[in-house]
């Protein structure tokens, strides 16, 4: 399986690449992990509501080149549905064996994700009713795609 990770903006603080570089590392024993990184729109401060979703839908175009046919897309949002642990590594393994190759997980902006990555979403997931910083959310999902994979093969990990 690959597990693609669909984001906007770069990392710029060592101590999450650090985190992400550690949780990759972990992974890739049991799929194939890619990153997918597209530039951040600069958001000016207190900048008016068709400011912000132009911004959105800007990320979200280039969110959307980065989005392959053949992927089954989970979108991280707020709206989205909840899951434990477990479920997430049930959700992951049931679309493995009903043949789906490649899961794209997207992150979006500051500002979240636009309508049009929300509508090509196949499952939109949310860790929180918080907010989080999307680039903290990148580290978050890598440990929770890891831990997926140690309860699927019913592998000891840390409670």
């Amino acid at each position: 399986m690959e597990i693609r990770i669909v984001t906007v903006g770069k990392i710029k603080e060592k101590y999450l690449n650090d985190g992400i570089a550690e949780y990759a590392k972990r992974l890739s024993r049991y799929c194939k992990l890619t990153f997918c990184q597209v530039p951040d729109e600069k958001t000016p401060d207190k900048a008016s509501d068709a400011l912000n979703e132009q911004i959105k839908n800007t990320e979200a175009q280039r969110l959307m080149k980065q989005i392959r046919e053949q992927d089954y897309v989970i979108a991280l949002a707020l709206d989205g549905k909840m899951l434990d642990s477990v479920e997430l590594s049930e959700k992951i393994s049931h679309l493995g064996v009903e043949g789906k190759s490649s899961i794209a997980f997207v992150i979006g902006g500051s500002l979240g994700l636009g309508e049009e990555v929300l509508r090509r979403a196949d499952y939109k997931l949310s860790f929180s009713k918080m907010t989080f910083p999307h680039q903290l959310m990148q580290m978050i999902l890598l440990e929770q795609i890891y831990r997926s994979y140690r309860i699927m093969n019913n592998e000891p990990y840390h409670k």
